[in-house]
């Protein structure tokens, strides 16, 4: 169940709660072993929600879950404030230094990173017009929730507060969480990262919310960790953002070495955006065998469509996935090299279709030959990776086709044969350079000192041997 929590302190809280009880039926109930100022009196119920209104504002609601029976997650529906114009934003809360606003000083709440994934795509979805998305960083109360938690709100001024089609997207947005839960399971681990650095807007890691399949917990930009102090000083700090992300990675905006030793020495990983876009839909257990067996993403590794087998909904659980066994074989360069130069997209396109994972460079660009190609599945395809190694090769062999007129396969080696126009024995026909070398080149005769050279006389055989 998800409890939604309205403040009467706060009109645009009210605002979007009005909206949630209207959007849907509701359950209309009376409380009265609790205040009405702390939750009780009149609070509505239906399928997978309770919604209570409370005198204090949201940042100082600390133990709030405690009103509600017992909730998987807290939504504060509440007001943003700020000069960025019409905005529908989602963070969690706490205080990574001082708490100026609510909450303990260095004590962050539980964050629902999958929940907030899913609301800001909600949000997306309902945004009227004129109004931008995104996410915020961890900057105020509360600290101790009680259940996963984050706010929602609808921002920036009095006009938004009082615009009842931005209510209303809030409204939406909170409503499709139906069923969604705090975290994003990924086997024995999750699929969340903690964000260090950037602005209080967070781009960098909403990019991430919005574009990948990874959740992103708790966000400490620039000015929280400025307020933190220094970073050795501060370890608590720093692991209470990722057990209350419930992440074992990090992701850091900007260069902060000091802040990447901290967080290495407390036994989590920083990992690139490149990192987390290469791995978007890959388990992590698959991920982390690849780059045992292959190399790290951030030195050229990227993943085939192999990898992604029965990935789903961005929120789904990637441990019912099949399993994915694969091995390492190496692609001649040449072999390669020679499909990138008919077509570079298409031969690239050719290597994802046909592997778990291949090394490239230039930014993932370009192929290696370095390739997990996936093992047999079943009894229909018993050699294993070698059927896949030849599936492979079958598909760049299918690229060189385009340019060769003959491309075959010979023990351990592609053959491409030309019939090329030979420039050189052209010039010694006494064919002048120029417009009839194109004629010849292209199939027709052409008349030099009033006797034909015909395409056969200027035209030789050309074998080339690729290793594979």
């Amino acid at each position: 169940m998800i409890g939604l929590v309205v403040s009467r302190a706060d009109r645009a809280s009210e605002h979007v709660g009005e909206h949630v009880l209207d959007l849907v039926a509701w359950d209309e109930h009376e409380d009265d072993s609790r205040d009405a100022e702390a939750g009780g009196g009149t609070y509505y119920t239906r399928p997978g929600f309770e919604l209570r209104t409370f005198d204090a504002l949201h940042l100082h609601l600390d133990g709030v879950a405690s009103a509600f029976a017992d909730p998987s997650l807290v939504c504060f529906l509440s007001r943003h404030s700020g000069e960025t114009g019409p905005l529908l934003s989602a963070h969690f809360t706490g205080n990574f230094g001082p708490a100026e606003y609510g909450g303990g000083d260095g004590e962050l709440a539980r964050a629902c990173p999958a929940a907030q994934q899913a609301v800001v795509a909600g949000l997306a979805d309902h945004a009227p017009d004129g109004y931008e998305v995104g996410i915020e960083c961890t900057h105020h109360g509360p600290s101790d929730v009680g259940a996963p938690s984050m706010f929602v709100e609808l921002g920036s001024s009095d006009a938004e507060w009082d615009d009842p089609a931005g209510a209303r997207a809030v409204a939406r947005a909170v409503l499709d969480l139906d069923g969604a839960a705090a975290d994003h399971v990924d086997g024995a681990r999750t699929r969340h990262v903690v964000g260090f650095g950037g602005g209080h807007y967070a781009p960098r890691f909403a990019r991430v919310v919005r574009e990948t399949d990874w959740a992103v917990g708790h966000v400490g930009a620039d000015w929280p960790l400025e307020a933190m102090g220094p970073v050795g000083d501060n370890h608590d700090v720093l692991r209470a953002a990722f057990e209350e992300s419930a992440a074992d990675l990090a992701l850091v905006d900007g260069d902060r070495p000091r802040l990447v030793d901290a967080v290495e020495s407390l036994g989590y990983r920083v990992v690139s955006e490149t990192y987390l876009r290469a791995t978007d839909g890959v388990p992590r257990s698959l991920a982390d065998r690849v780059e045992d067996g292959l190399g790290p993403v951030d030195e050229g590794v990227r993943f085939g469509a192999h990898a992604r087998v029965g990935a789903g909904n961005r929120t789904s659980d990637a441990s019912e996935r099949p399993a994915v066994a694969f091995d390492v074989a190496d692609l001649s360069r040449e072999f390669v090299d020679a499909a990138l130069g008919v077509d570079a997209a298409a031969a690239r396109a050719a290597v994802a279709d046909h592997t778990v994972a291949f090394h490239t460079e230039e930014n993932g660009r370009r192929p290696t030959g370095r390739v997990a190609l996936p093992t047999a599945a079943d009894a229909a395809d018993a050699d294993g990776g070698s059927a896949s190694f030849d599936r492979l090769v079958d598909a760049l062999c299918d690229l060189l086709r385009t340019r060769y007129d003959e491309v075959s396969r010979e023990d351990e080696a592609v053959v491409a044969r030309e019939r090329a126009f030979d420039a050189a024995a052209a010039a010694d026909l006494g064919v002048p350079e120029g417009p009839a070398f194109g004629r010849l080149a292209g199939g027709e005769p052409v008349e030099v000192d009033g006797r034909e050279v015909t395409p056969e006389d200027v035209h030789r055989d050309r074998t080339v041997r690729f290793s594979v």
